[in-house]
């Protein structure tokens, strides 16, 4: 007996995990990020990646509103990856332009702009993902094959 099968797509993969709203849980989403990246075959990208998103994490620890935030890690397409950040605060950041001042916030959204190939805000009723996307470029290609 012959048994045919059709592939189904089951969506983009991902991993994800509610955190509390606070500093030291960027640990656990570089633990979470870096596991999507070995996963996915993307090692080159851990550096930025984990970078990333422990500023995202700080972020919303600093400007979220309820107990606790939402840490995304998706694949759009083989060569991407997406990390976000999920919080109740509506409020969209905005890169500091003054980086000589003697302000130290704000300067992880310049950073993340630094490292990503794109990022952005997305809007929900009742709060905000934050998201930044990295792409294997050639470089990196290189570098997780060599």
């Amino acid at each position: 007996m012959t048994v045919t099968t059709t592939p189904r797509p089951t969506g983009h993969p991902g991993y994800s995990e509610t955190m509390p709203r606070e500093p030291r849980s960027a640990a656990g989403a570089r633990r979470l990020v870096r596991t999507a990246l070995a996963a996915w075959g993307m090692e080159a990208l851990t550096e930025d990646a984990t970078l990333v998103i422990t500023e995202l994490v700080s972020n919303a620890a600093v400007h979220g509103r309820l107990a606790s935030i939402r840490v995304l890690v998706t694949r759009p397409d083989d060569g991407r990856v997406r990390l976000g950040v999920v919080d109740r605060s509506r409020r969209a950041p905005v890169p500091r332009r003054d980086l000589d001042g003697e302000e130290t916030r704000g300067r992880g959204m310049v950073l993340i702009d630094a490292l990503s190939d794109r990022w952005g805000t997305e809007a929900y009723r009742w709060g905000k993902q934050v998201w930044a996307e990295l792409a294997l470029d050639a470089d990196r290609r290189e570098h997780r094959r060599g």
